[in-house]
């Protein structure tokens, strides 16, 4: 029970490898607020997890609904022990400069300007428990991506903001930190799979992406997090966890 009686808002966890973290936190003793972009899935998902959860619909994208949220789990449990940036989108699967302005534009509110209105908005409560901040980032920020220069892009930034705010909060004992998954069977990763050029190859290919085995499912993320949330963690800031079966490493035979 590593995380018994902590508050945690955990974005985008209503399905895939947020739906796996939010199943985790809550069998560690958490209470879970699952903010979502479907109203009806974060209900659904939060309930699954028993009465003392909550789901709330929220647009991260739009800052008066985040600071919204972040009030309303202020309200019912009088505190906030970790933020989990998990929300964010993967498309489109184009070189920039096949990129359209809304797809820029959408990229960069969902996946960063998030991070930025749940801190500005979280971090008071944060610096009264000295809690933890986790953004989901991926390897795509770490090594790049071919056809996703967008997605990429937003995932280096937060890598390097992770860096910059784990130094800046540090005095408040705040941590943050900051988990990059390879391949991860989600609802989102099976239509990009199926956006490819020939979908019926990537199954094999994901697979052989990962030197530790077959393209996994959400929970190997959801364990880190944990650890990451976790006071196992306590002297853990800045970091930048791979979560890649080894997909980054060495060339191949």
């Amino acid at each position: 029970m590593l995380l018994t009686n902590q508050i945690i808002l955990l974005t985008g966890g209503a399905d895939g490898i947020g739906r796996k973290c939010a199943q985790a936190y809550a069998g560690a003793g958490a209470k879970v607020v699952i903010a979502d972009l479907s109203d009806n899935k974060a209900s659904e998902a939060a309930n699954a997890l028993g009465n003392e959860h909550l789901g709330l619909k929220c647009d991260v994208s739009q800052g008066d609904q985040v600071e919204a949220v972040i009030q309303r789990v202020l309200a019912r449990y009088g505190r906030l022990d970790a933020i989990h940036n998990n929300a964010g989108i993967a498309g489109p699967s184009t070189a920039l400069h096949e990129t359209t302005d809304a797809q820029w534009d959408e990229l960069l509110r969902v996946n960063l300007k998030s991070i930025y209105f749940t801190t500005r908005f979280g971090i008071n409560a944060l610096t009264e428990s000295r809690g933890v901040i986790l953004n989901t980032s991926s390897m795509a920020g770490v090594i790049g991506q071919a056809a996703h220069a967008a997605y990429a892009a937003t995932k280096g930034a937060i890598n390097a903001l992770t860096k910059s705010m784990a130094l800046d909060y540090a005095p408040l004992g705040i941590r943050v930190n900051a988990i990059c998954p390879a391949g991860v069977w989600t609802p989102m990763l099976r239509q990009w799979a199926a956006d490819q050029p020939d979908p019926a190859s990537m199954a094999a290919y994901l697979d052989a992406i990962h030197p530790l085995g077959p393209c996994p499912e959400g929970d190997v993320v959801a364990d880190a997090a944990l650890f990451l949330l976790s006071e196992k963690a306590r002297f853990i800031t800045g970091h930048i966890m791979h979560l890649s079966g080894g997909a980054e490493l060495g060339y191949r035979r």
